[in-house]
């Protein structure tokens, strides 16, 4: 079994906000593979289904985003299973908007709900993708991930959450490899063709 998990803050005031990059890319997952996120627990909605053939629970934390861990936490040792079971979907201000990388393991970054993460399940063992949202430096942090980004941010998000539920589809199969190769490689040319400073 494998528990997918995407970060983000719940309630209406924050749905569709930079931030929650996490709870758009694992909604795709759920709707491209007939999940339904119909179970409160775990301080969480979460859904069971099919993903990359292999039985899996599909993980909306409730506890707002600095404290994702403490619900990651109370599933993983309800199923008795390793943080390496684990995938996890967040957003990512060091990425252009909608590139994605992905990574095996790897450290929290500048990410509060990461950090909950593998403080709490004692581990940076585990997949990772992070989608690109971009950063404004004419504005506080908080400030721009809790705003929905523009226009033209919402189409090139859109496509990057479809390639995030696809990426967690193939980790889930054991591609782990492929998902990098098709994703990161991308993540790379989006980087060079970037006009330089």
């Amino acid at each position: 079994m494998i528990i997918i998990v995407g970060l983000g803050n719940p309630g209406l005031a924050y749905r569709k906000t930079r931030h929650n990059a996490g709870f758009s890319a694992i909604d795709r997952l759920a709707e491209r593979n007939g999940v339904r996120f119909n179970k409160k627990g775990f301080s969480a909605v979460y859904g069971e289904g099919q993903i990359g053939g292999q039985r899996a629970l599909l993980v909306k934390p409730q506890t707002y985003m600095n404290n994702s861990g403490d619900a990651v936490q109370q599933v993983l040792n309800f199923y008795k299973l390793e943080p390496s079971s684990l995938i996890v979907l967040y957003d990512d201000i060091d990425l252009p908007v909608g590139s994605l990388r992905i990574r095996q393991n790897g450290s929290a970054g500048t990410h509060n709900g990461m950090r909950s993460v593998i403080a709490c399940v004692h581990s940076d063992q585990f997949a990772r993708v992070r989608i690109g949202v971009g950063n404004d430096q004419t504005l506080l942090l908080r400030d721009y991930v809790l705003k929905r980004p523009s226009g033209d941010e919402r189409a090139v998000l859109a496509e990057a959450f479809d390639h995030a539920a696809e990426a967690a589809e193939l980790i889930a199969a054991g591609r782990m490899t492929e998902a990098q190769g098709k994703y990161n490689k991308k993540h790379e040319s989006m980087k060079k063709n970037e006009p330089d400073a």
